[in-house]
């Protein structure tokens, strides 16, 4: 086996010795707390836990030192990630910001722009929103018509995007816009915007899921004035920029684990009950099989993202497959429950279950639909 074939799996010791201190901490910290509320985990907005895990050193990991960050590589991020997504912790204040907001600003971003933000994020002192998606576009992100015009100041903002996820208790957003042209020439004449939501003319209106929760939002923007150093990167360049954040975005290990607190729970409900059919034991091991392949290709692609590489292609596969089985989870666990009415159920996994059927949907939704995931893989093997 050469070690080509074991980087795919192996985790280096000083970043899996991570996993105890942060495992206790998620002990502690989430004890007591009901699954159907884990289950919300980076749907869960919860500022003072975002700076607890700043004030020991797990946010900003990936991010150098002289940026306030801790110096490490992915695996370390992935390691902690991986922890607080198996416990439900409430992730999403800081998560944008931790995976790809900060990556991309030390990327592309001047040292002016990294040394304002990058302290932050680390710190859980400011949390960032993706500004993709745009109302009668989907996921066709080259059809945007949001534009900024230059002016003597800076810039001028008009339009409005939508699906975006926690606008509503984020400081900025990081948004593709058009900055020449027209929608019609498609990939040429986006560039990215670093934008202070308090800016007068920014209006954010929450979407209201099938869940009851209101994780993404519909923002407007009515001549925002931002300054000249809101541009992140080149003029022009934002279609090639926003690819090396999308990879950092579906690349991670969140694109698996949605569904596991749902799991736990019902593993818990499994070991409390005598009966061990064979239609669980079925979909224990659908469940266990799917996410120990797609967990080592994950893996993979920390691996390649620790190598200075950008797996946009591969990432791309894992987050299709990855919903896939995220979506599917929920599905076999209600099955499972239904096919045994004989055996009491809490109504604890009830609203679990429940709550997760409900927001399934949009598992193959954010990040970019199925559809564009399988153009962008059909296009990486040259079949289109």
């Amino acid at each position: 086996m050469t070690m080509d074939v074991l980087d795919l799996t192996f985790i280096p010791d000083e970043d899996e010795a991570l996993r105890a201190p942060v495992r206790r901490f998620l002990e502690d910290t989430l004890h007591g707390m009901p699954a159907d509320r884990r289950a919300r985990s980076w749907m869960g907005f919860d500022a003072d836990f975002s700076r607890a895990l700043a004030e020991r050193g797990w946010l900003g990991l990936t991010l150098p030192k002289a940026y306030g960050g801790a110096g490490r590589g992915p695996f370390s991020r992935f390691v902690v990630s991986e922890e607080l997504l198996a416990a439900g912790a409430p992730v999403s204040a800081h998560w944008i910001a931790d995976r790809q907001s900060g990556p991309l600003i030390l990327k592309y971003g001047t040292e002016e722009q990294k040394r304002f933000y990058l302290p932050r994020i680390s710190r859980a002192e400011a949390f960032f929103c993706i500004g993709m998606s745009e109302p009668g576009s989907g996921s066709d992100l080259a059809s945007i018509r949001t534009r900024a015009t230059r002016t003597d100041t800076g810039w001028l903002l008009n339009g409005s995007k939508i699906w975006t996820t926690n606008a509503q208790h984020s400081h900025y957003m990081i948004a593709l816009v058009r900055t020449s042209g027209e929608p019609q020439d498609r990939y040429k004449g986006l560039s990215q915007l670093i934008v202070d939501l308090s800016l007068p003319g920014v209006t954010v209106r929450p979407i209201e899921d099938l869940s009851g929760d209101a994780h993404f939002s519909e923002v407007f923007f009515d001549n925002v004035e931002c300054p000249a150093d809101a541009l992140i990167g080149e003029e022009g360049n934002g279609w090639a920029q926003v690819n090396a954040e999308l990879a950092f975005e579906r690349s991670g290990p969140e694109r698996l684990y949605s569904s596991m607190v749902l799991v736990e729970s019902w593993l818990r409900h499994c070991r409390e009950n005598a009966s061990q059919g064979s239609v669980r034991l079925e979909t224990l091991g659908h469940v266990v099989s799917w996410l120990t392949v797609l967990r080592s290709l994950s893996l993979a692609l920390t691996a390649k993202l620790a190598r200075g590489e950008s797996p946009a292609i591969e990432a791309s596969l894992v987050k299709d497959l990855g919903t896939e089985i995220e979506q599917a989870i929920p599905r076999w666990i209600a099955d499972v429950i239904g096919a045994e009415p004989q055996i009491a159920v809490s109504a604890e996994l009830r609203r679990t279950v429940s709550y997760l059927e409900q927001l399934a949907p949009s598992f193959s939704l954010r990040g970019g639909t199925r559809e564009i995931m399988r153009g962008i893989i059909a296009r990486g093997l040259k079949l289109r």
